[in-house]
């Protein structure tokens, strides 16, 4: 009897991984299908005779910007910033940060060993993604996902500490959304810098819930002081960032902080990092080189994957099914006797998951629909502002060191997305319904 529970229990844990190391694959494949089904529908009975013709145009059109537009591009930035992290590492700025932070990522990582570089380099990589170094963090966030394959057993099959990783990535914790801001700028709102605050509290929110379910999943004990002690201080930290910006800031000081903020901290790094090594006496030129060849190849490896996500991406957009998901969705929320103004900007949390591009251009779109200063206008940011790009992530940081499995990865990562969904939602008729 007991041989047989042990079959039973077995058979049943090979088939859940199953299911969940092919969720990827079969979300992909649903791309196309439901692209194809759509678009013969709208032929035959629409009458649509660019339906298909506008898949192939988006099938071109994003393999190429997937290598053109982003591949391509990230090669200067990879290179530049791997090779600062190299002179860092052998400067000791990473062991350094490593010993700060240490004793919080050993709770939340307890697989990376003590005074490993991974804890420095995700350090880096959190601290670029918070306060908004979009070109710092790709490379530094590459980086530290390879040092964790680095003390990963199984090099095909995702990590713990990358799932983790990843997830918190996924939740797209911003202090600055600057790219937001100026964007509601350029569309001449009254106060570009009215969403500050419930961005904050949206991302904020998507990233707690995103770590606490998978330390639930990792069995990572949560009430431990040390986590505590941390969580409680980034939460204090935070309100009083925005406390003190929003009472003694004006709108423009606003602005420029970010802009001095986020421009400064961006130079520093590699600053300090040459001063550190000049002072431990590294040879600072030849560690750049060193590190800054691993840009090229890093880039390189991560192109199928990229053009794979984003050309299911573009078809599934293009298809037309993002409008009759939200046209469901009105539907039913008008059933309920519930409020609807927020399904005008739900477009943008569809396709933010999927697409950053994606879900800023329907940002954009939004606003110029609804209007910059709409509720609907205001909450489309608050969506773009909350979380980032599940399905871009994980094609980027586990295509970069050759995991095929990504495990659970994919829908807690869209648990984090869903709760900064919610949030946005919620404190978006807060401030401004």
């Amino acid at each position: 009897m007991e041989k047989f529970d042990l079959k039973i229990a077995m058979f049943y844990t090979t088939f859940k991984n199953s299911i969940i190391t092919m969720a990827l694959n079969y979300i992909w494949i649903a791309f196309f299908i439901i692209a194809f089904l759509f678009a013969l529908v709208r032929l035959i009975f629409l009458g649509d005779t660019d339906a298909f013709k506008t898949l192939v145009d988006g099938v071109f059109s994003a393999s190429q910007s997937s290598v053109m537009d982003i591949a391509l591009p990230l090669i200067g930035a990879m290179t530049f910033w791997l090779g600062v992290m190299k002179v860092g590492e052998k400067a000791g700025a990473i062991n350094f940060l490593s010993r700060i932070v240490g004793p919080f990522f050993r709770r939340i990582f307890p697989e990376i060993p003590e005074n490993h570089p991974a804890t420095g380099n995700l350090v880096m990589s959190f601290s670029a993604n918070l306060l908004g170094l979009l070109n710092a963090a790709t490379p530094l966030g590459l980086k530290a996902m390879d040092s964790l394959q680095e003390i990963n057993p199984k090099k095909d099959e995702a990590s713990n500490g990358q799932i983790m990783f990843l997830v918190l990535l996924t939740s797209g914790m911003q202090l600055l959304p600057v790219s937001i801001i100026a964007q509601r700028a350029i569309f001449h709102a009254k106060d570009p810098t009215d969403i500050f605050i419930p961005c904050i509290i949206a991302t904020y929110v998507s990233a707690v819930i995103g770590m606490i379910a998978v330390a639930i999943k990792q069995k990572i004990k949560l009430f431990d002081h040390v986590i505590i002690a941390w969580v409680g201080g980034m939460t204090l930290f935070i309100g009083l960032l925005v406390w003190y910006l929003t009472t003694y800031l004006s709108k423009e000081q606003i602005a420029n902080f970010s802009k001095i903020t986020s421009n400064l901290l961006l130079f520093a790094i590699p600053v300090i990092f040459i001063t550190g090594g000049l002072i431990k006496k590294v040879n600072v030129f030849e560690a750049f080189i060193e590190g800054a060849k691993q840009g090229f190849d890093t880039c390189i490896k991560i192109i199928p994957y990229l053009v794979a996500m984003l050309v299911g991406i573009a078809v599934f957009r293009n298809c037309g099914a993002l409008g009759y998901m939200n046209d469901g969705l009105r539907w039913a929320m008008t059933k309920m006797n519930l409020d609807t103004r927020f399904v005008d900007a739900m477009p943008v949390a569809y396709m933010k998951p999927l697409s950053g591009s994606g879900s800023r251009a329907m940002m954009i779109s939004t606003m110029q629909t609804f209007g910059t200063d709409s509720f609907a206008g205001r909450l489309g940011c608050i969506f773009n502002g909350s979380a980032d790009t599940t399905f871009y992530i994980v094609a980027l940081y586990f295509g970069s060191v050759g995991i095929k499995k990504s495990r659970y990865a994919i829908p807690f990562g869209l648990l984090a997305d869903l709760a900064g969904i919610v949030a946005a939602i919620f404190v978006g008729y807060l401030f401004f319904g």
